[in-house]
């Protein structure tokens, strides 16, 4: 019981010490409440990507943790469930649904670990399933003319990282970076999105997306750093423009207005 409270106390400081900043605030990279299936890289395995393990061996540790305390509040629930103490039933209960509830976050960002120079290259069918049913369940969850299903995003985000994860020779690195680039950015996680459609072109210099167009904007309307934001829409209108007709129009007016307000 002791290691419970002492558990308990520990997650709640870590989720108080989370600042909140106008964009960024990680709200894509909270894990999905409704399923458990996003998993932290495990250490060993991050290990082999990175340098440094001591971040990745504390995340692995709050994850540890927190499955811990879980399975002990279900315990809790079980036990007065058995005995019928109704009135300690409801205290577990209360608890296990306050923990639903609480903001929790993956930490570890993929596209970070995973370098620059992967390549796209290879067709591997796990790969081509798991992108399937993460499209499908984005699909889901971006349902035409209602709210949009921020839980089930999350679980999308989770499938399209795990495949970058489980697959870094796959042909849909860069469709997994791109769409998850969209819904982090809708989640205004903007230097995370950015990250993720520069990976998208890194991965596949001539990927199918406006990825290119998509930094640039980031750069430009969300973050402000219109110097890079020029360089790049040059670049996209090379490299992406004969495919996207309206983003070349919107790209190029973009680099006279930059390029005047830079004069």
């Amino acid at each position: 019981m002791t290691r419970t409270v002492i558990i308990a106390t520990t997650l709640l400081l870590l989720v108080a010490a989370v600042g909140c900043t106008p964009s960024d605030r990680g709200l894509g990279h909270r894990l999905p409440q409704r399923t458990t299936y996003a998993s932290p890289m495990p250490a060993a395995e991050a290990d082999q990507v990175v340098g440094s393990t001591d971040e990745v061996d504390l995340v692995e540790q709050v994850a540890t943790h927190r499955r811990s305390y879980r399975r002990s509040l279900e315990l809790l629930v079980t036990h007065y469930t058995v005995v019928g103490d109704n009135r300690k039933l409801k205290w577990a209960q209360e608890e296990l649904r306050a923990l639903d509830r609480m903001p929790q976050y993956r930490y570890i960002i993929d596209a970070q670990v995973m370098p620059a120079d992967l390549r796209a290259a290879t067709r591997i069918p796990a790969a081509d399933e798991l992108y399937l049913d993460a499209v499908e369940t984005q699909r889901q969850a971006e349902p035409i003319g209602i709210l949009k299903d921020e839980e089930l995003l999350r679980v999308a985000l989770s499938k399209y990282n795990a495949l970058i994860r489980q697959y870094p020779n796959s042909d849909k690195i860069d469709d997994a970076a791109y769409r998850a680039a969209g819904i982090y950015e809708y989640f205004k996680d903007y230097e995370i999105a950015l990250l993720y459609y520069q990976r998208a072109y890194q991965w596949d210099p001539d990927t199918p997306y406006p990825a290119r167009f998509r930094a640039a904007s980031v750069l430009d309307r969300r973050l402000r750093r219109r110097g890079e934001a020029l360089e790049l829409y040059q670049e996209a209108v090379l490299r992406e423009g004969d495919q996207y007709d309206e983003w070349k129009m919107y790209g190029e007016r973009r680099i006279r207005e930059l390029s005047t307000s830079e004069n």
